[in-house]
This record gives structure tokens, C-alpha cells and sequence, in this order.
């Protein structure tokens, strides 16, 4: 497993996570593909001119899925905030953590961002796993605006300035 930056190419594995029902159930549904083609086209602006980490998360030469952070107020240099969505045929296989664990380390390593902010659905037990496992911390359940939904999430923080958590199996 490696990741790569998003390129615009990449359009048809936003579709098949973007606009498929089941990949979308805790983000408020399906988006429609107009959408998700003019989104693959501006994260791989972010990614290219170093904006946000956009990534795509690739097995054996195909992509498995994507894990992102960025800025979610311009206004605020220091927070990010971090998603990530891996294809149904990958799942299972601790891709997601992995991606997620390698996104954090080269958010350290480029001191760029201070907190990590995740906010997975209160009903998604893996990637609030993923958030427990890394050593983010618990910050209670909030409403969080997503694709037009209001989704009610478990609201978790990473301080990226303290050393990542010893002993996590990689």
C-alpha cells in the first residue's frame, strides 16, 4: 500500500465512492456525478499547489480509496481536519488506519497543521476504531453539515505536536 496525490484522472474511483449509496450511507447519501466530477478536479488543484493532503490510497496498482486533510477555515493556519473512504472490496484489510497512520506522519513531519479534527458518524464503528487506535482524543457527539445532511458524529482530536502514540502495531 502506497499513497499518491489525487489527479484529475482519478474520476472514476470518486464516482464509485462518491456516488454509490451504500459507500455514502454515513455522509448523508449519494452525491449526484456532476458533482464528484467537478470535485476530483479541484482536490487535485489542492493537492498539486500543496493546499490540503489529498491522497488516493493505491493496492497492487489500483486504488483502494482516499484519505484527506485539509483546512476547513481558511482562516485557522493551524487545524485540519482529516476523512478518509476506502472501496467495499478493500475493506477489511486495515487500509483505512494505515492510510490515515501515513497521512498523520507527513502532517508531522511538515509541522504544518497543530490539531487534527475527525468527525466520523456516531454509527461508524470502524472509523471511529481508526480514530481510537491513532490516539485521538474523544471530544464528545456533535451535528456536523455534510452533503447538505445534518450527520450527528463523534467529534475526535489529534495534537499533531505530540509524539504519535508507541507500541501501535503498523
Amino acid at each position: 500500500m502506497f499513497l499518491r496525490d489525487v489527479l484529475a484522472t482519478d474520476v472514476e474511483a470518486y464516482l464509485r465512492m462518491r456516488c454509490d449509496p451504500v459507500m455514502m450511507a454515513e455522509l448523508g447519501g449519494p452525491l449526484p456525478p456532476a458533482h464528484v466530477t467537478r470535485q476530483v478536479r479541484r482536490d487535485a488543484r489542492l493537492a498539486a499547489d500543496g493546499t490540503a493532503l489529498i491522497k488516493m490510497i493505491v493496492v497492487d496498482d489500483a486504488v483502494a480509496g482516499t484519505v484527506t486533510l485539509w483546512r476547513p477555515a481558511p482562516d485557522d493556519a493551524t487545524a485540519a481536519e482529516i476523512g478518509w473512504m476506502v472501496l467495499p472490496e478493500f475493506q477489511g484489510r486495515g487500509l483505512a488506519k494505515r492510510g490515515v497512520r501515513a497521512l498523520l506522519d507527513q502532517a508531522r513531519a511538515e509541522r504544518r497543521w497543530d490539531t487534527v479534527h475527525a468527525f466520523p458518524a456516531v454509527t461508524n464503528g470502524p472509523s471511529n476504531g481508526i480514530c481510537r487506535a491513532l490516539g485521538f482524543t474523544p471530544r464528545g457527539e456533535e451535528d456536523v453539515e455534510f452533503n447538505e445532511q445534518v450527520i450527528r458524529t463523534r467529534h475526535w482530536t489529534l495534537d499533531l505536536a505530540r509524539p504519535p502514540e508507541t507500541g501501535l502495531p503498523h
